[in-house]
């Protein structure tokens, strides 16, 4: 911003400047220009009443050449005297015969010879040199007795004319080094609060707790805004510790009571009748759900609380740590669950992301599928195209987690990102909140979640992350089978992938 304002500040100095010392310029050298002509007429005049009264005496050829030499000699130029014939009575310098004869013919000396009552200034150029002449009548009458033609060279007209541009351009450059020196001091003073509301919003757009800005420097209209950020910064302060307040207190309010009722309801069972105990299998349930809700709450309030940066994570290692986790889950349930990783090398994501994301997918894949099915983790380098190489774009990493289930309709895949959405006829135990909690993660981690229809009849899901290597990396297609638990077959090409499956150590 002080830049800015300093090239402002100078832009407008300069155009003043410049608005006026030209036309300061264009009439110095016209008011010097004047100057010159009027003294050389007055000169030709002053000559032209010298020679009338020595030719009225009869002392010309004493008189006249000593009067010329000291004329010229005073204005730097040359000085003739012609008779009413145009022959020099008087010259100032060496006339040669062919210049003498030149002079009858010149149009100032034709001019005065016949009697023009004011002396004729005109520019001309005489041996490559521009002379400036007035020829002047000497005498009285219709016809002059002689006339007197005087030249002055130009060159010291322009040289007083540059000199006066070049002290108008010294003093424009001093006069800008002074505005320079101002105009700094202005932009940093007015660009001071500027610079401490940009450091206090970026510290308040990292997650961090923003200083009040000082609001007694600068412009009114700064100081105001000034005002105003720090009390946008306290509420937004206030309101994070309120929700953080609420989050911590609502953990371990509601939690207990739960536990608690959880522990009633099993406490119960044996009290319970045959035909009661599929209501109290119902409770139980419900109370599980319940839970699950209230972590869900809990984790997407604490997302939206902390806003961590992403960084480089070994997105595989996540996934055969998941995969370990998960797979005995899967396998009392009948369900095959295998991984296929590689070399898709680290991604970007917020710490703790792939592992909820992957928990979610993971458990709503397992609730949607039935048994002697598969679900499968695939980690797959997107390449972007050549025109996004071009651009600078980044590359991505997908993954994916596959099922065999229902899947949904085009529309079900469009709501599923809703807060507490559930499909009709979806598995009970769901909550509603894990797909929108893995979308907040995605992009939290600057990617993005979406759902797919599966090859296999099921729902593909998808996350695709940015990915922390600067290219694109190639991948070979070796053909690796996939065999269903049904007995089915299924080809799948990686690079470099790792098939893990129920075999792996339980946890």
């Amino acid at each position: 911003m002080t830049r800015r304002l300093l090239l402002s500040y100078l832009g407008l100095a300069t155009l003043l400047l410049l608005c006026l010392e030209i036309p300061l310029g264009f009439v110095y050298s016209r008011g010097e220009r004047e100057r010159v002509v009027n003294a050389a007429k007055d000169e030709a005049e002053s000559v032209s009443a010298y020679a009338a009264l020595s030719l009225a005496a009869g002392r010309a050829e004493r008189d006249l050449p000593g009067r010329v030499v000291h004329c010229a000699a005073r204005i730097g130029g040359k000085v003739v005297i012609v008779d009413g014939t145009g022959v020099p009575l008087a010259t100032s310098h060496p006339l040669t015969p062919e210049a003498s004869r030149d002079l009858a013919s010149r149009p100032g000396i034709v001019a005065a010879l016949r009697g023009s009552s004011t002396a004729d200034v005109r520019t001309s150029t005489i041996g490559g040199v521009q002379y400036l002449s007035v020829a002047a009548p000497v005498g009285q009458g219709a016809r002059p007795e002689a006339a007197v033609w005087l030249t002055v060279p130009t060159r010291t007209v322009h040289e007083r004319v540059h000199h006066i541009w070049l002290l108008l351009a010294l003093g424009g450059l001093a006069v800008l080094t002074g505005v320079t020196f101002v105009a700094f001091a202005i932009a940093r003073w007015t660009g001071r609060p500027i610079r401490e509301l940009e450091r206090a919003t970026h510290e308040l757009a990292e997650g961090g707790r923003a200083a009040p800005v000082t609001v007694t420097k600068g412009p009114p209209e700064v100081r105001s805004l000034a005002a105003a950020f720090n009390r946008t910064a306290a509420r937004l302060a206030h309101l994070l510790a309120s929700q953080s307040a609420f989050a911590g207190e609502a953990s371990h309010q509601l939690k207990t009571p739960l536990a608690a009722l959880r522990l009633r309801l099993e406490n119960l069972e044996p009290n319970v009748s045959a035909h009661g105990r599929a209501s109290l299998i119902a409770a139980v349930t419900e109370t599980d759900r319940l839970a699950r809700m209230v972590e869900g709450l809990l984790a997407m309030a604490r997302l939206e609380e902390n806003a961590a940066t992403p960084g480089p994570v070994d997105i595989g290692a996540l996934c055969a740590e998941r995969h370990r986790t998960w797979a005995p889950l899967f396998a009392r349930q009948d369900v095959r669950l295998v991984l296929f990783a590689g070399g898709v090398g680290p991604a970007l994501a917020v710490p703790g992301a792939i592992e909820q994301m992957l928990d979610n997918l993971l458990s709503n894949a397992l609730r949607a599928s039935p048994p002697a099915t598969t679900v499968a983790i695939d980690l797959r380098p997107h390449a972007p195209s050549r025109r996004a190489l071009r651009d600078a774009r980044p590359c991505w990493v997908d993954l994916h987690v596959t099922d065999e289930g229902p899947g949904m309709t085009a529309e079900q895949r469009t709501r599923a990102f809703d807060r507490f959405w559930r499909a009709p006829g979806a598995p009970k135990g769901g909550t509603g909140l894990g797909l929108p909690l893995v979308q907040r993660l995605a992009h939290a981690s600057g990617g993005e979640a979406s759902l797919h229809p599966a090859t296999t009849g099921g729902l593909d899901a998808v996350i695709r992350l940015p990915s922390a290597e600067p290219g694109p990396r190639r991948r070979e297609p070796p053909v690796l089978p996939l065999r269903h638990a049904s007995g089915g077959h299924a080809n799948r090409t990686a690079t470099s992938r790792l098939v893990h499956d129920t075999s792996t150590p339980k946890v």
